[in-house]
């Protein structure tokens, strides 16, 4: 490719005082890419700097994000997701009170790749809970919805934080075949995961994530079989996908 889908450069982002981000510089093109990390690395502030959700009040962010060539920092959330990027924010996000059906008409891509029967026929259980609240749902469900309200965006390009987090073992391995799915596709992701298990069972290129910095790049199998690396970067589980 000529271009990546996704450049980041030189990123500072701070919290009034705080420096959270420090310099982060990476690109994804057409594979998957995890950002992993322990909690408090700033992991969720770089996927809410380069979705523009970095509170405008308290936070600020300063380097270059590119997407598709073009440059999107300082733009709005809404202009930077119709330009092609999903989100599945950590924790969901779900409206209690709206039912499956109501969370994702109100995103409908009509005529397009992905519309609410492509989602019903992604997640068979969101279509037998279509009348249910958010409310309602078990934390798989409500996962589930989250990645289907992010696939009605029609993104080029999926970022996801902490998507096994808080799910059972069974929902987990569920949900990692549906994103190795959805990579097939052509879809490009960039997930981001505390468990190493699920983080190189859907992308082969790791970024490790310390201190807000990105301090290393290795493989999949390189950072499963490197139980120092793990241990000095990471501290965090290491379990296999299937026992993730």
């Amino acid at each position: 490719m000529s271009e990546p889908i996704l450049a980041a450069e030189g990123l500072d982002a701070y919290y009034e005082s705080a420096h959270i981000l420090q310099g982060v510089s990476f690109e994804l093109g057409d594979e998957p890419v995890a950002v992993v990390g322990r909690n408090g690395m700033g992991k969720t502030t770089l996927c809410t700097s380069i979705v523009g959700l970095m509170p405008s009040v308290h936070g600020t962010v300063h380097g270059s994000i590119r997407f598709l060539g073009k440059e999107i920092l300082g733009r709005s959330p809404e202009s930077i997701a119709r330009a092609g990027i999903g989100y599945v924010p950590q924790g969901r996000r779900l409206f209690p009170s709206l039912s499956v059906d109501e969370h994702l008409r109100m995103v409908n891509g009509h005529g397009k790749a992905w519309g609410t029967k492509q989602v019903y026929e992604l997640f068979p259980q969101l279509a037998e809970r279509r009348d249910n609240s958010g409310a309602q749902l078990s934390g798989g469900e409500q996962q589930m919805l989250a990645i289907g309200r992010a696939l009605l965006t029609n993104p080029k390009l999926l970022i996801m934080d902490e998507p096994s987090e808080g799910l059972a073992p069974t929902i987990v391995h569920h949900l990692v075949e549906v994103f190795q799915h959805l990579a097939e596709t052509g879809l490009s992701m960039l997930l981001v995961e505390q468990k190493l298990g699920v983080a190189t069972a859907l992308a082969d290129r790791q970024l490790v994530m310390v201190g807000g910095q990105i301090v290393a790049e290795t493989t999949a199998k390189q950072l499963s079989e490197d139980r120092e690396m793990q241990q000095r970067y990471l501290g965090i589980e290491t379990l296999t996908a299937e026992h993730a």
